[in-house]
């Protein structure tokens, strides 16, 4: 006969088990209630984010004509970012110069990228530029080759990756290399400038005097900076290269020009690119 404990101990175990698994499926039918709820939430957040990313300022012809508050409306921490006080190797930012800092023509600490070439004091008093001046939209269909119908074809060398950003035609204008040999230049512009006064305008007050005639630059106050510090001028012109070649600017005619066109020019436009170019009534001569 079966002691009265061994019975009370099973009967114990029994109700713990009935516990268990009654809690154990409470909680399974709570999980499954809120479950549909997540899964419902997930396509409204999707939606938004491809409503975004096609929306038709990120295709031409809206790019075009987009300002600069509609891009920053989604785009804002270009301007907010800030410079690491530390760089991954240990380098402080306070003690250490970075490669754009070299010349005398930029004041002040480091800053990122974008404030560079929109907000520093030296972008705002020579520079024009405008987030669609580099930005020619992001279509999502180009953002790898050969992804799509439409798409970049994978045959394409001439593929960017960076949102449309065409380094050959945009950031070789300003950081590509000086031609010393086109120029007749002995040597490079640090090592000759000596002989030339340390003056660009020792030459170009009367050679290719057309210049910077173009939206995003400001013409006149270039040339009055450059009168002050041939830095202005190198700057942009081989002082703070990414690459290493140089960029064919066109060559626009000027007054007292050569009817005889060298070999090098031979196949330079004479024009600038029709989307930055000046109204003829706010051109103005150098």
């Amino acid at each position: 006969m079966k002691s009265p404990k061994i019975g009370i101990i099973i009967l114990a175990l029994v109700a713990i088990a009935v516990l268990v698994g009654g809690f154990a499926g409470w909680q399974i039918r709570q999980q499954g209630a809120v479950a549909p709820q997540a899964k419902a939430e997930a396509p409204a957040a999707s939606k938004d984010l491809l409503r975004a990313t096609y929306d038709p300022i990120h295709f031409k012809p809206a790019i075009e004509t987009a300002r600069d508050e509609q891009c920053l409306a989604c785009h804002r921490e270009v301007l907010d970012d800030k410079v690491r006080e530390t760089s991954p190797a240990g380098v402080k930012a306070s003690t250490s110069k970075a490669w754009y800092q070299r010349l005398s023509t930029y004041e002040g600490e480091q800053d990122t990228f974008h404030r560079r070439h929109l907000v520093t004091p030296m972008a705002k008093e020579l520079m024009n530029l405008s987030c669609n001046t580099c930005h020619q939209g992001s279509d999502p269909r180009d953002e790898a080759p050969g992804t799509s119908a439409t798409g970049t074809p994978q045959s394409d060398n001439g593929f960017t990756l960076r949102k449309t950003v065409n380094p050959e035609t945009t950031c070789l204008k300003c950081h590509g290399q000086m031609n010393n040999e086109v120029m007749g230049l002995p040597s490079p512009w640090p090592e000759s400038k000596e002989m030339f006064g340390n003056s660009c305008l020792t030459c170009h007050a009367a050679i290719r005097t057309n210049r910077h005639q173009v939206t995003y630059l400001k013409a006149q106050a270039i040339e009055e900076a450059g009168q002050k510090n041939a830095d202005v001028c190198y700057g942009c012109h081989g002082g703070r290269s990414w690459y290493r070649i140089g960029y064919a600017y066109p060559r626009h005619s000027w007054e007292g020009m050569s009817p005889e066109v060298p070999d090098w020019a031979k196949n330079r436009p004479t024009e600038s690119e029709a989307r930055f170019a000046l109204p003829a009534s706010t051109q103005q001569k150098n």
